[in-house]
């Protein structure tokens, strides 16, 4: 019982960083739908200054270390996107 706990907080501390990376992912699903004509032409202006603005903002969480945050806001960037 107490090998599988072990177990498990040895697997769960490795999973950490890699949940900790997903913004770059993120940012670049952004980037990627912003290159493509057919979904910008979709988009209002001020969608595609909100995205834009999300965008940012989620860089900018990112390198700061707020991770959680930096998602949030990225997927509500893609979300305006639908992608």
């Amino acid at each position: 019982m107490i090998k599988k706990l072990f177990a498990a907080m040895v697997l769960m501390a490795f999973m950490a960083p890699a949940w900790a990376h997903m913004c770059p992912a993120l940012m670049a699903d952004i980037d990627e739908a912003l290159q493509n004509e057919e979904i910008v032409a979709q988009l209002s202006e001020d969608e595609l200054e909100r995205v834009n603005e999300l965008r940012a903002q989620g860089e900018q969480y990112h390198n700061d270390g707020d991770h959680g945050q930096s998602e949030e806001v990225l997927n509500e960037a893609k979300g305006i996107l639908g992608v």
